[in-house]
């Protein structure tokens, strides 16, 4: 039985994978500065928090078979330098999950916006049709235990892929350590500005992706993306590809559906025309490994969405309240139209949060130009405090006005008082979307939704 130790258990993703080697059998131990929920608990309930906080260099020994370092951890830790000094096997978080899928068909979903749907997607297909797979997903899926599945068996192995960095050692992109059998890329919108300062920087890492894609793979892109298009067509002639557009459908008051091409009518429970590209991109992917069409739109048709991607929280017969991850420019307008789209006779109050280095940078604000223009009310909040942090130059209120191109806007930099504004708007036949990669500092979104609704009942 291998042994495995993980500097820095405690990260969202690092902590999904522990409890996947748990499960498969390793003998799993690790050490955080820092664990918040919900790992803190999940990993208690797997027997694997660990009894004290910080680094210990005594729980790192010859005995121990790997090192998965995260991405949390410094370069300078001092469980990492003990385990340079012993020369033990380190592996960064994407390293370890090639070594174990590398003998499977990889499915890797790569892109600015929609990787943790499609994803969740093909999964919910492959779940609905009992095809064994193993996978990584950025997101908590209804009916399936957790984040991340390794066994010995699955034939498939279905990864999202984050072009973010591999590890305090390892500058490479994660999904540049996959190499797909199937790639996915959703659309290039930059981001990640701290580590791909220009666009074409950016849009290289999405190159090299496309080049590690493996012998006899095949590339799946959207071709609403003017970048994308000429990037895939035009430099990898050659390649085996699959340019996809949205799924045939019907919009009207009980939501979209899916019109077959010989007719059939497929009710579907998500919305928002890049929802339906997702579920282009998804239906081609599993076409690849020999799922129908009609197998793959049936499965579908019970697909809620993933955690936290256009999620409806709270409602009322008067009103709903959405959250969502979105936080880039590409995925704020696209949540935003998805929202005011399906529900046309009612009027949209939008609310996000800069809260990643990117969006809080100054430099890069005038990328949320248009972004929020549909919703009838637009309001952002910042927190100075958070700017401090991340060591950015301060930004202010009419700056950030400015560069979102509303003379409306509603620019909030106290937390309260953005929330007893929304507790104070009058929701009859209005929605409301939150977009925020945070929680509004400390919000619990779902309990503020339900108190918004749950007004003059």
């Amino acid at each position: 039985m291998k042994r495995v130790h993980f500097i820095a258990i405690g990260g969202s993703a690092m902590h999904n994978l522990a409890i996947a080697l748990h499960l498969k059998g390793y003998q799993v131990s690790g050490s955080d500065d820092e664990i918040f929920e919900p790992s803190k608990s999940r990993l208690l309930n797997y027997g694997l928090l660990p009894e004290g906080i910080g680094w210990f260099e005594e729980k790192i020994t010859l005995d121990l078979d790997a090192i998965i370092l995260g991405m949390h951890a410094r370069d300078d830790n001092p469980e990492l330098l003990k385990a340079q000094a012993l020369g033990l096997k380190i592996f960064s978080y994407p390293e370890f999950l090639y070594e174990q899928s590398k003998n499977k068909t990889r499915i890797v979903i790569g892109g600015s916006h929609g990787k943790t749907t499609i994803t969740a997607m093909i999964l919910h297909a492959m779940q609905h049709l009992n095809i064994a797979c193993d996978y990584m997903v950025g997101a908590r899926l209804e009916g399936f235990e957790v984040m991340v599945k390794l066994t010995e068996e699955a034939p498939f192995m279905v990864i999202e892929g984050d072009e973010y960095l591999t590890s305090p050692i390892d500058r490479r992109p994660k999904f540049h350590l996959y190499l797909p059998d199937i790639a996915i890329i959703s659309g290039i919108a930059w981001d990640h500005i701290n580590v791909f300062p220009t666009w074409d920087m950016y849009v290289d890492q999405f190159r090299k992706f496309i080049h590690l894609i493996q012998p006899q793979g095949s590339l799946i892109y959207t071709r609403n993306d003017e970048t994308l298009v000429n990037l895939a067509e035009n430099e990898f002639p050659n390649l085996r590809k699959f340019g996809y557009l949205p799924v045939e459908h019907r919009i009207d008051a009980q939501g979209i559906t899916h019109i077959t091409e010989d007719g059939m009518d497929i009710p579907l429970k998500i919305f928002g025309l890049h929802n339906l590209m997702n579920l282009k991109a998804a239906q081609l992917a599993c076409e690849q490994i020999g799922i129908t069409k009609i197998d793959f739109f049936n499965a579908i048709s019970t697909f809620k969405g993933a955690s936290n991607r256009l999620e409806l929280v709270a409602e009322n017969e008067n009103t709903k309240v959405f959250k969502d991850f979105a936080h880039s420019p590409s995925k704020l307008k696209a949540t935003t139209n998805a929202v005011k789209e399906q529900f046309k006779n009612r009027k949209l109050v939008a609310c996000m949060e800069l809260h990643t280095f990117s969006s809080l940078n100054s430099e890069f604000l005038s990328q949320y130009h248009g972004a929020m223009n549909l919703a009838d009310e637009a309001l952002v909040y910042f927190n100075p405090h958070t700017i401090e942090h991340k060591k950015l130059k301060p930004i202010s209120i009419d700056e950030v006005k400015q560069h979102f191109g509303r003379a409306d806007l509603k620019v909030f930099t106290s937390s309260t008082e953005l929330q007893n504004y929304l507790l104070n708007i009058d929701y009859t036949s209005k929605n409301l979307l939150i977009m925020t990669s945070g929680n509004l500092d400390g919000v619990n979104l779902k309990t503020f939704g339900e108190q918004i609704c749950s007004k003059g009942l």
